[in-house]
């Protein structure tokens, strides 16, 4: 049967930029995509489809863009213009990212929310909820926290607990606060739809669901076993109603009343889906009813009662047909020198700052790689350990093959490999790819598929290991100075280019730049997992003529990853400033005062309302934004700015803006850039993301001088 899947990963909140640990979950399931369309069905590469989307909906969102004085969607957007940044820069390839804020989302929701109210599984009664009489409203279960009511940790939300993964209602937690206004809320009747996970039809299909071979890691199956109890009577209905005002998608037939976050974020999955389907012209119905379809689920364990318990249940319960193809991957989380990652202790990691500071996302991707397995266990990032694996394996084992051998065949035999191998070298070739269980490729194939990516590198790096030892004992260095030697230089330096594409085929799925860059330099053609296979191992190497070699990879600086996490002296000293009067939420994003200036200094700086006639992407750059502006003088200005992460050039084509126009041209890579606009921000842009172009009201025209 030919295999079609559709991989997906947790929904992003799109309250804040991503955080190392989206990273380190998007380059899992990205590593895994890449090694699965790297196999053949029927001789075509296999069907994979990767979605993502944000998870938008929620009073968190709601009270942020309140905050800012725009609209739910506007702050949505503008948090979703900056993931490219995230996605691109790491290399993390999904076909589609879209929003549960989508009329496809509404659509699915909507009708798997009628079928379980069909299927008399949705019911209402009044309950106490809490509600925040400061605030006026009542208070979703992520605007509650208190202490779990199981494992009494502190400062977990009102819906699960991070730290031991159970579920419950918000008023079972212990000294409950406000997370908006710290004050203890009320106890206030509601009436709210429930969704009745008690039933027993609920509590069979889940146990045999769980139980599934192949369905689930058994760590999970254990652990989530438990909160079934031996005939569910651990199962407790669940609250899937929320109360206007709230930002999500209207439930049918209940004027005032919307559905809870956790119930449409994870059909947001088939919405980005059925949305990419649409673009491409594909059958969305037709790829879910076939027997071959699989959607493959990768998530953290910190939120597996949701996908575990509520979601398996929604969609069978719905008849949705995914629910007989879908397997869940948990993974644990990422720590830093084995503590919880945290930016007050110097241990929190920022992937924008990582890719600010030059630091090659390929390092990344292999060092998580390395580290990740199959099972649910957190992976600890150690600065030492990266420098130490990154400049062993990728180029003191793996980069320095190639370049201790290709320079030879573009000096000595003009780009030209070898037309045929004598039986030793085949043998060292054959020594490199066979393990004690055989065929390497075989078994580093198993271990990519079972997820088992460390393992895999691991058994990699050990052809690496071979290829160099066949290097070092043939000495291509010393072959070079003797002329007699010419016909076994060029043997050696073809052999170890082979295998060197052999470990480039077999790296691609976690290095995919720089197998890009290696097809390039030996002429191939995009690699398939057959070309670690029998004779498509030498196939079209043994005498073809390769292009000049440049270097793929740079050593790790250890100096970087100091300037990696926050300095805790410098949070430190913040810290210990004056507090103001009243604190704030915000009182820490606003940073102090400049020193006093006179009247007369002010005067000197000729700010200008200037017209934003096009907008456009610098090629090269990752900050930089092309703005042609129009301020009244007859010609329009060249002006670069580095707001790219918050703005797309067509949200900005045609709006007013502020510009010092007495600002002496300042010469840059990219060109001229002649003035500056003006942009307000946070104090902390990584920690506190969100750039504002200052815009003057309607009414104002181009060269006003503002005073």
């Amino acid at each position: 049967m030919t295999r079609q899947l559709f991989v997906t990963t947790a929904l992003p909140y799109a309250n804040a930029a991503f955080h190392i640990g989206h990273m380190m979950e998007y380059i899992q399931a990205d590593i895994w995509v890449r090694y699965q369309r790297m196999q053949e069905e029927n001789g075509q590469p296999r069907v994979v489809h990767f979605v993502g989307a944000d998870d938008t909906h929620g009073t968190p969102i709601m009270i942020a863009a309140e905050k800012e004085g725009v609209t739910p969607q506007e702050f949505v957007a503008k948090i979703a213009a900056g993931r490219a940044q995230y996605l691109d820069g790491f290399h993390i390839a999904f076909d589609n990212w879209y929003s549960t804020d989508s009329p496809e989302n509404v659509d699915l929701s909507q009708g798997i929310y009628r079928r379980l109210r069909d299927a008399g599984l949705i019911y209402t009664k009044t309950v106490d909820r809490f509600y925040d009489t400061a605030k006026g409203m009542f208070l979703a279960d992520r605007n509650i926290k208190g202490e779990c009511p199981v494992c009494h940790s502190k400062d977990q939300y009102g819906d699960n607990c991070e730290v031991c993964g159970a579920a419950y209602q918000p008023t079972e937690l212990i000294n409950p606060y406000s997370v908006f206004t710290g004050s203890t809320p009320i106890l206030k009747p509601s009436e709210q739809y429930f969704f009745k996970l008690s039933d027993p039809r609920c509590f069979q299909f889940l146990k045999e669901w769980l139980n599934t071979p192949g369905r689930l890691q058994p760590e999970m199956v254990n652990k989530v076993s438990e909160w079934l109890g031996e005939n569910g009577e651990k199962l407790a209905d669940w609250d899937i109603s929320r109360d206007a005002p709230y930002f999500g998608i209207p439930i049918p037939d209940a004027p005032g009343k919307f559905f809870y976050v956790w119930l449409d974020a994870p059909v947001g999955y088939l919405a980005s889906l059925k949305n990419y389907f649409e673009k491409k012209g594909l059958d969305y119905d037709a790829f879910l009813n076939d027997p071959s379809t699989e959607q493959v689920h990768f998530i953290g364990k910190d939120i597996v009662s949701f996908h575990l318990l509520f979601w398996p249940a929604m969609l069978e319960f719905s008849g949705h047909p995914v629910i007989d193809k879908l397997k869940v991957n948990v993974h644990g989380h990422l720590t830093v020198n084995n503590e919880k990652m945290s930016k007050s202790r110097g241990t929190g990691i920022s992937p924008l700052r990582y890719l600010e500071l030059g630091m090659n996302p390929e390092w990344l991707r292999y060092y998580l790689a390395f580290k990740l397995n199959s099972k649910v266990e957190d992976l600890d990032f150690t600065g030492e350990d990266f420098v130490a694996r990154v400049n062993s394996d990728l180029i003191g084992k793996y980069v320095n093959i190639a370049s201790r051998c290709a320079g030879f065949i573009a000096k000595k035999f003009d780009g030209k490999l070898a037309p045929a191998l004598s039986a030793t070298a085949r043998e060292w070739i054959a020594r490199a790819l066979n393990g004690e269980q055989g065929e390497r490729q075989a078994a580093i194939a198993a271990s990519y598929e079972a997820r088992e990516f460390g393992r895999a590198l691991r058994e990699i790096m050990e052809v690496a290991d071979v290829a160099n030892r066949y290097v070092d004992e043939n000495k291509p260095w010393l072959l070079a100075k003797d002329e007699t030697k010419t016909a076994e230089l060029h043997e050696v330096c073809t052999t170890a280019l082979i295998l060197f594409r052999q470990l480039t085929v077999m790296l691609s799925p976690v290095l995919p730049h720089v197998a890009a860059r290696v097809r390039e330099f030996l002429g191939d053609a995009a690699y398939s997992w057959e070309d670690t296979k029998g004779e498509r191992v030498h196939a079209g190497m043994l005498g073809r003529t390769i292009g000049a070699y440049s270097h793929l990879m740079q050593r790790v600086d250890a100096r970087m990853i100091d300037d990696l996490f926050d300095k805790p002296a410098q949070i430190a000293a913040a810290a210990a400033a004056p507090a103001p009067a009243a604190p704030s939420g915000d009182a820490s994003d606003i940073e102090e005062l400049a020193p006093e200036i006179s009247i007369d200094d002010f005067t000197r700086i000729d700010l200008r309302v200037a017209k934003i006639v096009n907008c456009e992407h610098v090629e090269g750059s990752s900050k930089l934004l092309r703005l042609t502006l129009d301020a009244g003088e007859g010609r329009t200005r060249n002006v670069f700015s580095g707001i790219k992460s918050a703005y797309q050039p067509e949200q900005l084509i045609g709006k007013l803006t502020v510009m010092v126009a007495n600002l002496a041209p300042r010469k840059m890579k990219f060109g001229v850039s002649e003035g500056m606009v003006l942009c307000a921000s946070a104090k902390d842009e990584k920690t506190h993301p969100g750039l504002y172009l200052l815009e003057p009201v309607s009414g104002a025209q181009p060269g006003m001088r503002i005073r």
